[in-house]
């Protein structure tokens, strides 16, 4: 009997690992005034990743379903609460959702109403209990003209004890002036998700007291529709537009009903300790972008031998050779990660370089040409740097090769481990591409097409 009750154990605790429900991430763009939007990016059911914009849409996409909560965490560190109160789809399948934004250590306002221990109307017990007389509710007068005097004297406020808390401002309350939308439009959308009884459902909270609206939600962020006259004016409006979405936070958010506790997945720097990353990361970027430069070039000596009609292999060794270049960098951003949780440092470079022009040398790419650098590599116990992932585009070449801007370290499926969340920017659009650290390699868990 006791096997037996071993074995059923065993079987259970493993069944409740595989029934694990979806578990959805998402990037939450916040304001500093505490209202924010978020863009669905991935999720997981079924030990498989999909896309967040476009899974089982009916018509709203699971991971934007009304009252769905999303925990926002910063390199795994939780920062707060985003509970979804309305969504809308733009153009190219780009979903946005609105809701209500509760920052890590906040207490939440309370929608019920308790029952009090001791009734409104009587007085403490210290002393003879004394009856009070309720306050009388102010009711709506009809409107008047200016000259006839008002029927009764407005009634008094009530004590500040008996005040309910008045509600949150919510994001996605319309507008003045503006029209909302129909609550039976809205919850159709609702009403066919709940007629599955097998749908998978992420984590979910309190609905507020917002009236869920597909049309509350703004589409993507836009450049003013009307330019004030002149041009002082005109450069006014895109410094503050500039200044204001330079201060709008991207923070990744999990959602996720059984998903592990957030810990953070910054690696514990010593003194001195980053610079020393810093110098060893450059030095890899500096290789990877001459290799990339030393292939454009050779890409344009042949374009213009082919033009010219010269033979190739002259062309080639009349030009003098190239000279180990220092690129110069700049927007450098070096991010350290202990993903595993094994002391490990998992390191994440995001740069733009350019290659100083050399006297006396004929450069066949134009000296305003710009790359953008994106590396990863781990250190190992002896100190040496082992590269992981490489990727070099440029200005010129971005319809190919898009740029990838590294998001933060993420749980995406739930393991306690972090894995890389990145985003390809190219002339076709954007998309997401979600990978995980294993040796002196990234294995891509997702990645996304630009575009659709």
């Amino acid at each position: 009997m006791a096997v037996a009750a071993a074995n059923l154990a065993g079987q259970t605790s493993r069944q409740e690992k595989a029934d694990k429900g979806p578990r959805a991430v998402g990037l939450l763009e916040l304001a500093p005034n505490g209202k924010g939007h978020l863009i669905p990016v991935v999720i997981l059911d079924g030990g498989q990743f999909y896309d967040a914009s476009a899974y089982k849409a009916a018509p709203v996409p699971m991971a934007l379903e009304y009252g769905t909560v999303y925990e926002a965490e910063k390199s795994g560190a939780s920062l707060g609460l985003f509970t979804i109160t309305g969504a809308a789809e733009g153009q190219n399948n780009y979903w946005i959702a609105q809701g209500t934004w509760e920052p890590a250590g906040s207490k939440p306002v309370s929608k019920k109403h308790t029952a009090e221990i001791t009734p409104r109307d009587i007085e403490p017990k210290e002393g003879p209990p004394v009856l009070r007389r309720r306050q009388p509710q102010p009711e709506a007068q009809p409107s008047s003209s200016p000259s006839q005097p008002p029927a009764s004297p407005p009634a008094p406020a009530p004590p500040a004890s008996s005040a309910p808390p008045s509600p949150p401002a919510s994001s996605s309350t319309p507008a003045p002036g503006t029209i909302p939308a129909e609550p039976a439009q809205s919850s159709s959308s609702e009403q066919a998700n709940d007629q599955d009884p097998n749908r998978p459902a992420l984590r979910r909270g309190k609905p507020t007291a917002t009236t869920p609206s597909a049309a509350a939600a703004p589409g993507p962020p836009t450049a003013a529709k009307t330019a004030a006259p002149g041009k002082t004016s005109a450069a006014t409006n895109t410094a503050a537009m500039k200044a204001a979405v330079a201060m709008i936070q991207i923070i990744p958010a999990i959602s996720d009903a059984h998903g592990p506790q957030p810990h953070s997945y910054l690696y514990p720097l010593k003194s001195g300790e980053e610079q020393q990353f810093q110098q060893k990361m450059l030095a890899l970027a500096a290789d990877e972008v001459r290799a990339r430069s030393r292939q454009l070039a050779g890409n344009a000596a042949a374009s213009n031998s082919a033009a010219s009609g010269s033979h190739p292999t002259r062309a080639k060794t009349s030009a003098k050779p190239a000279t180990k270049v220092q690129p110069t960098f700049s927007d450098i951003q070096l991010h350290i990660f202990d993903l595993s949780l094994s002391n490990e440092p998992i390191l994440v470079l995001t740069a733009t370089a350019q290659i100083p022009p050399r006297p006396g040398y004929h450069e066949p790419l134009p000296p305003s040409l710009q790359y953008f650098v994106t590396l990863v590599a781990h250190q190992d116990i002896y100190g040496d740097m082992h590269k992981a992932f490489s990727r070099v585009t440029d200005t010129q070449h971005l319809d190919v090769l898009p740029r990838y801007d590294f998001i933060d370290a993420v749980d995406a499926d739930g393991d306690g481990r972090g894995e890389l969340l990145f985003r390809q920017n190219s002339e076709a659009g954007t998309a997401f591409d979600l990978y995980r650290v294993i040796g002196d390699q990234l294995w891509p868990l997702f990645q996304g097409t630009p575009g659709q």
